[in-house]
């Protein structure tokens, strides 16, 4: 039963309605539909997956019941901008209009990586140079911002600030690096002088003593799949933006290695290592073993490593076994000297090596449960050797799933029309599903879970057209042709700008926009990488007669409700690379054991980015316009309607010229 009935708390509804009362909204069925559903995937420990299409307000559907639950609550979204608008906006106006309210617990705290917190020791001792030396601040301008970011920090620590990264003045990942640790780096509170100053073991403090905690898909990944503890104990999770999950988890469990990483950690172990000549000659192995991995690189080719050649078979070896033998002459901390101020340039040395030895024992080992591959090099880059997991939802089901009650929510997780795809990624099976089709028998092992599509509030059958080019020929290997180009411009023209064009590549978008400024030079045409995203997107909006042109970004992080955005355009099927490797590994896996790898690999992951493309058409109920695809494939190929059947359900049209004739009378209704 759900906790509104089996408790003096409220109804789950009766909060819900206050709530969007006290915020100026009104009442929204499948809001209501969701918030009651999430109360009692909570209450009866179920799994639950529900779709909530864009402008449902699921940030409350879920934030609602998680706050009326009686344990704790963790929120974890992909995005930092979600995690943002949910820290700074959605939860301080709930908890604003719900405080006082009789059983209801609003203490809630955020909880980021060790990376997003200002470092106080490392502020006010200096960062380690190559050789683990401190260096107070660094030269030149990068120096004085710095300084800035530093007299920040200690402002921060001063009036009880959070310290977050997002809160600091502007400023680049390299001088941020300047004021903050990874959790490698850190001393740890007992042996850091400013331990109980730590902004970021404050918000572990805060977070400890809160009801609901809100994180990202990597953090949360690392606390559960990889057993580090990063968070308090908690009952359930809300997964948003769950679209994302597998491929957040897949990239916090990703590992890389080069010739440099393994040279700089033998760099920095030699100052700390034992001073015996066997101590010295540890660090002189691993450097060694440097040489022979850089040599044994350059004679493997880019891509998948399905077998590994001797030569990188037998560096990777010499890296790990020179790797222990390094981590062992590092001297071990005297008795009682733990409890003292810890060595920071030692410290990380030590994390350098261990994580050379970690690497290298994963990549030597090559079992069947990682993909192995080499990534291109460039004249300044050298290529870097990577491992992932080929797969995911063993570990999300047994170190998740059967722990904790999942709530995974996005506008798109239906896709073919049904939640099996997205299910089966995450570590649930279809057949485990309860609300549909036979009961199924509550056994050991089984994890009973419901799917719910609540709907949209956006009429999409009134208020977008999808527009398939049936006409055009398929996209080539060569890029955008000339009937493609022609068939934008003239879209373009129709629409008066006003135009998302997203593409696989950023040569196309390029392209693109290249042929748009010669054909219409009245409008204007922005190409991504141009300027910053946020500049792009604030040119968009400002003026309707604008064109923004490009690629993955685009395709799942640009908000643009309203009049300036009536044409979304996609140039081809979002497949993944062919020489992917991860991508092509999981696909030629799907095929052993049986099932169609494209269909449950490339077709899924181009029908996850497919929906949310789209999705940045109709973003209010006032809005009107249309998604042009550009492949032919979408109506003409066997797969053509799983991926469809993906899309909001907009009226569907193959004629161009009803298409133009719509985005004309759209743009001179809006002037």
């Amino acid at each position: 039963m759900p906790p509104d009935q089996t408790s003096s708390r409220p109804p789950v509804a009766e909060v819900l309605a206050t709530a969007v009362e006290a915020l100026g909204g009104s009442e929204r069925p499948g809001q209501v539909a969701m918030a009651e559903a999430v109360a009692r995937a909570v209450a009866d420990s179920k799994h639950l997956l529900v779709q909530a299409g864009t402008g449902t307000g699921k940030s409350l559907g879920y934030l609602v019941p998680a706050m009326l639950h009686d344990k704790r609550v963790v929120v974890a979204t992909a995005t930092l901008a979600l995690q943002h608008q949910l820290v700074e906006r959605d939860v301080p106006r709930l908890v604003e209009a719900i405080k006082g309210t009789p059983g209801v617990d609003t203490s809630h705290a955020v909880l980021k990586g060790r990376g997003n917190y200002a470092c106080l020791h490392r502020v006010r001792e200096g960062v380690p140079d190559d050789q683990g030396a401190l260096v107070q601040l660094p030269e030149g301008s990068m120096g004085a911002k710095v300084l800035e970011l530093r007299e920040w920090a200690e402002s921060q620590a001063g009036d009880g600030g959070s310290g977050e990264r997002d809160n600091a003045p502007r400023h680049t990942d390299r001088e941020w690096r300047q004021v903050s640790v990874s959790h490698r780096d850190c001393l740890g509170a007992t042996r850091c002088p400013f331990g109980e100053e730590c902004f970021a073991e404050r918000a572990k403090e805060k977070a400890h003593r809160s009801h609901l905690v809100i994180t990202n898909h990597s953090l949360l990944a690392i606390d559960a799949i990889e057993g580090v503890p990063m968070m308090p104990d908690y009952d359930a999770v809300v997964i948003d933006e769950a679209h994302e999950l597998v491929a957040r988890v897949t990239q916090a469990a990703t590992d890389e290695l080069s010739a440099g990483d393994v040279e700089r950690a033998a760099k920095r172990a030699r100052r700390f290592v034992d001073e015996s000549d066997a101590g010295q000659n540890a660090a002189d192995d691993l450097a060694d073993a440097s040489d022979t991995l850089r040599d044994a690189l350059a004679e493997t080719d880019a891509g998948r490593i399905d077998t590994q050649p001797d030569l990188l078979a037998d560096a990777l070896v010499l890296v790990r076994d020179a790797a222990r033998g390094c981590l062992s002459a590092f001297p071990r901390e005297k008795s009682g000297e733990g409890s003292g101020e810890g060595d920071p340039g030692k410290q990380q040395a030590k994390g350098m090596v261990q994580d050379v030895f970690t690497t290298a024992e994963r990549m030597a080992a090559h079992t069947e449960a990682d993909v192995l591959w080499l990534g291109e090099g460039t004249e300044r880059i050298p290529p870097r050797l990577c491992v992932a997991p080929l797969a995911v939802w063993g570990p999300m089901r047994d170190k998740l799933l059967t722990d904790k009650t999942v709530v995974f929510t996005s506008a798109t997780l239906m896709l073919g029309g049904d939640f099996a795809s997205v299910a089966t990624s995450v570590g649930l099976k279809p057949a485990e599903r309860t609300d549909v089709g036979t009961p199924v028998a509550d056994d050991e092992g089984v994890l009973p879970w419901r799917g719910l599509d609540v709907g949209s509030p956006f009429d999409y059958g009134r208020q977008g057209i999808l527009y398939l080019a049936r006409h055009l020929p398929p996209p080539g290997r060569d890029g955008l042709g000339t009937a493609q180009l022609d068939e934008i411009a003239e879209l373009v023209d129709a629409a008066d700008g006003r135009t998302l064009g997203l593409f696989s590549s950023r040569r196309a978008a390029e392209a693109a926009a290249e042929a748009v400024r010669q054909r219409l030079p009245h409008l204007t045409t922005l190409a991504q990488g141009e300027a910053q995203l946020p500049e792009l997107a604030k040119q968009f909006v400002d003026d309707p007669h604008t064109v923004l042109f490009g690629t993955l970004s685009l395709w799942q992080g640009l908000d643009v409700p309203g009049d300036t955005c009536q044409l979304v355009l996609i140039d081809r099927i979002p497949f993944p690379r062919p020489d992917d490797p991860l991508m092509s590994a999981r696909q030629r896996a799907a095929d052993k054991a049986g099932g169609n790898g494209f269909m449950q690999v490339a077709a899924t992951h181009a029908a996850l980015l497919l929906a949310q493309g789209a999705g940045r058409l109709i973003r209010t109920t006032t809005d009107r316009g249309v998604v042009a695809v550009l492949d032919p494939r979408l109506a003409t190929a066997r797969y053509g309607g799983f991926l469809k059947n993906s899309l909001p359900p907009m009226w569907t049209t193959t004629d161009p010229a009803v298409v133009r004739q719509a985005l004309t009378r759209l743009s001179s209704a809006t002037g």
